[in-house]
């Protein structure tokens, strides 16, 4: 990468909720989604409810990750540490952003479509283009 900085250079670790029984495997269909987005460098699950990722922050902070997450329906820890970490790094990564000049990232819009012509619903139509004026 041109202009590197370990700075920039961010390794975090995502919990997920474990309050639902049997114990969901979330970190493996997340890791999934998330290696579609634009700045994650590596990512890896750990166990079923825990996730590494590192991401360089001049192209995704770890609040727009976890926003993408939580719109793909999945179940973040809410505890109170977690909570105070999560917060933590919000704030640094947002200031250190704002230091660099660098606006606030707009979402990463290629998850959400991957993911939506992956899942099965009823809303294609299966005719070709130059028919689908016809009823």
């Amino acid at each position: 990468m041109d202009g590197y900085d370990d700075s920039l250079i961010k390794f975090r670790e995502i919990h997920f909720c474990s309050f639902q029984k049997p114990t969901p495997d979330f970190a493996l269909p997340a890791s999934e989604c998330l290696k579609e987005l634009q700045g994650i460098l590596e990512i890896e699950a750990l166990d079923p409810l825990q996730l590494t990722v590192s991401y360089d922050i001049r192209h995704i902070t770890l609040e727009e990750i976890e926003f993408v997450l939580r719109e793909l329906g999945f179940h973040l820890d809410g505890t109170l540490l977690t909570a105070l970490k999560r917060a933590l790094h919000y704030y640094t990564e947002e200031t250190q952003r704002a230091n660099m000049g660098i606006e606030p990232g707009k979402e990463n819009m290629h998850v959400y479509i991957n993911r939506y012509q992956r899942l099965p619903h009823g809303c294609r139509d299966q005719r070709p283009e130059h028919w689908r004026s016809y009823l």
